[in-house]
């Protein structure tokens, strides 16, 4: 496929600007030489985007069962609202008289999440989950700075944690302490007692777990770091499967961030957009990040907290991801927005149930949203690894599930259909994982070499990883 700059040729355009009618203004920092831009026509423009959707997979595709991500359903009705000239022509520097209505969507953004999760407050800037773990970390440390207690420099992780959680714990300052998961798969209890002491500034937890598992001695746990004199931290990842059924704060847990673009239906993928609100207990609220919403006597304002950490991103986050997760909010409801948690469960159920018999499953008993199969066995006997698995997948027009996650589970393939697939859709993709499991035994080599119908075969991984092409080399 050709690249942007050979679509078109020079001299060629799309529309011609009137005549500049203000003096030119030349600056100290302009280039010295003009940039390189494409010179195409709006056709041209047009059908190169094009045949780059066509190259792409999301969720108006097809089956997207990215374990751990929620690639659900996104409502065209959220698009539109979110489309609104009142919210998408707001620029950030106007003054908040003027922009009363984007403040109290944030506003009532804020007090439905802070609901949902049990938190007192909470700060809509961050862009994404993991920047929500880094701003959530950093009212940890300013919490214990305040109380002159700079010895508690430790996060504890589970062996489960997503990858994110101990790379922001770093980030923000801190040791991590990884602590193994029981035999169950969840968190062992002894382990954690023996990790944390007067060192432990918190603990980073997400419940369920990345193997599908709610932990049953929660409760037990948020209570032996808070002995300890440490803060519970609640990764969010997982929300979608107890979506207004259980809240994190009722767990026990000080501090939580949210995925707007995964629990509340906001389109996510390819690095953006995103939003990670952080919300928490009271006492952790004057450390925000500023400004807040807030209604007043006068209307809706932006309030930066007493003692706040400083801003974490420019302005007041992605406003339009925010307005997107309202709409979902809004037109669920309350009363509603359970059925989300229980039918994610179901479906992740039922699924696991068609499969259970053919693919050996991680953990045993029922699952959450999202169920581990190892396929370290089917290595063993056909040469065929979970990497081929999901490359076969592709043949069919599935996106593979999560590969090689979580790291305890050797070859592990974790699927997540979430509650707005169709049963239909689960049987049909059901039957194609055990189709290329009966293939893996009588034809591996057509595994070994999947995909076969895709626009790109088999990449070298490795070499992409390594060494990546990521410019385009001009001929002079």
């Amino acid at each position: 496929m050709k690249t942007i700059f050979e679509c078109g040729a020079p001299g060629r355009s799309m529309t011609m600007l009137p005549p500049c009618d203000v003096p030119e203004i030349r600056l100290s920092c302009e280039r010295a030489v003009a940039p390189r831009l494409p010179h195409v026509g709006e056709n041209d423009l047009i059908r190169h985007y094009t045949a780059l959707s066509h190259r792409v997979h999301g969720v108006n595709d097809g089956f997207y069962p990215l374990g751990s991500c929620t690639m659900k359903y996104n409502p065209k009705i959220n698009e539109e609202l979110a489309a609104l000239p009142g919210f998408r022509l707001l620029h950030p520097l106007q003054p908040e008289s003027s922009a009363q209505g984007a403040v109290e969507v944030l506003c009532r953004a804020k007090t439905e999440l802070c609901a949902l999760t049990g938190m007192d407050d909470m700060t809509l800037q961050p862009a994404a989950g993991a920047h929500g773990e880094f701003t959530g970390l950093l009212l940890i440390k300013a919490y214990h700075r305040s109380r002159g207690d700079s010895a508690r420099c430790e996060i504890v992780v589970p062996d489960s944690a997503h990858g994110t959680n101990p790379a922001s714990a770093v980030m923000a300052g801190f040791h991590v302490v990884n602590i193994p998961s029981a035999a169950d798969g969840c968190v062992d209890l002894d382990a954690l007692r023996a990790a944390v002491g007067p060192q432990t500034a918190g603990l980073m937890l997400t419940n369920p777990n990345t193997l599908g598992i709610f932990d049953k001695n929660i409760l037990e746990i948020t209570k032996i770091v808070h002995a300890a004199g440490g803060l519970c931290y609640y990764d969010g990842a997982n929300l979608n499967a107890i979506l207004g059924i259980v809240r994190p704060g009722d767990m026990g847990f000080d501090c939580v961030h949210l995925n707007l673009h995964k629990s509340f239906s906001t389109p996510h993928g390819g690095g953006g957009p995103g939003a990670g609100p952080v919300g928490c207990k009271q006492f952790l609220a004057e450390f925000l990040p500023g400004p807040i919403p807030e209604k007043t006597d006068k209307g809706f304002s932006l309030v930066k907290p007493a003692r706040s950490v400083g801003r974490v991103r420019d302005f007041y986050g992605n406003f339009l991801v925010v307005v997107r997760a309202l709409a979902y909010l809004e037109t669920l409801g309350r009363e509603h927005l359970p059925e989300v948690g229980r039918n994610a469960v179901l479906n992740a159920n039922y699924m696991m149930a068609l499969l259970k018999d053919t693919y050996e499953m991680a953990c045993g008993g029922y699952c959450m949203h999202e169920f581990v199969m190892t396929l370290e066995q089917l290595h063993k006997d056909t040469g065929v690894a979970a990497m081929d698995i999901a490359k076969g997948l592709l043949d069919a027009g599935i996106h593979p599930p999560t590969m090689y996650f979580p790291l305890i589970v050797h070859e592990a393939l974790m699927i997540e259909p979430t509650e707005t697939e169709s049963k239909q859709t689960m049987d049909e993709a059901a039957a194609e994982l055990k189709r290329l499991y009966a293939l893996a035994h009588t034809d591996p080599e057509q595994l070994h070499s999947a995909p076969h119908s895709t626009p790109v075969t088999r990449l070298d991984e490795v070499r992409a990883a390594r060494t990546p092409v990521l410019r385009y080399e001009f001929e002079e």
